[in-house]
């Protein structure tokens, strides 16, 4: 447990870039599904990666947003989305083959991606936490859930898609509840409600692939 309070600055940023790889791999297969340039495949994929962490920073007025001052996030966002672009101009069925690799690796996505809503929820309490508004609870959770979020919501109305977030799973609602544990709980310890809030966040959003959870909608409206 020591270790894990020790180094948790070099954990979580392991996991961010983990988190940042399979974001951007996600919107450069969504912009890959939509017939899009590399330069669409590059864009759509950066975004996806970081917009959440830019919307973040623009709404509590810190600027440059912190992508531009540590851009080591786009760019590891900018090599993901070329490999998977090369490998797909290099083995272009790779996408409409139905094989035990492509299941695995989507798999793996998943869980990456579960990882990475995780971290970058409770990293955006964080920041919140960090400017003169921490007794906001609102903004603060806010600024938790767009920092998981907002970076798909991008992706999917520069891609003419409805957002993933309010028709797909329980997303929004997993990094909602990870950021309330994280912000309640920051009076206790910054380190175990970093830790409490990305775990809740991510059994939650496992949980909801493995039972395939959704939220309750209106079906057959006309």
């Amino acid at each position: 447990m020591n270790f894990l309070i020790e180094n948790t600055d070099t954990i979580i940023f392991i996991m961010e870039i983990i988190g940042t790889i399979a974001f951007a791999s996600s919107g450069a297969l969504t912009a890959v599904r939509q017939r899009m340039d590399i330069f669409g495949v590059n864009v759509l994929g950066i975004i996806t990666a970081v917009g959440g962490g830019c919307i973040r920073d623009l709404i509590i007025g810190r600027t440059p947003p912190v992508m531009f001052i540590r851009p080591i996030y786009a760019l590891t966002a900018l090599v993901t989305c070329n490999v998977i672009f090369i490998l797909l101009y290099i083995k272009r069925n790779l996408l409409t083959t139905t094989t035990h690799l492509m299941t695995v690796y989507e798999k793996l996505m998943q869980l990456l991606d579960a990882i990475g809503l995780g971290i970058f929820t409770v990293t955006g309490i964080s920041t919140g936490m960090d400017t003169p508004y921490s007794a906001n609870l609102f903004l603060v959770v806010f600024l938790g859930v767009i920092t998981g979020v907002g970076g798909g919501v991008l992706r999917d109305i520069l891609a003419a898609q409805k957002p993933y977030i309010l028709v797909k799973h329980v997303y929004a609602c997993a990094s909602l509840s990870g950021a309330l544990v994280c912000a309640l709980l920051w009076p206790l310890g910054s380190i175990p409600a970093m830790w409490l809030g990305a775990f809740s966040v991510i059994a939650i959003r496992i949980l909801a692939m493995i039972f395939h959870w959704n939220l309750p909608r209106l079906k057959n409206m006309e």
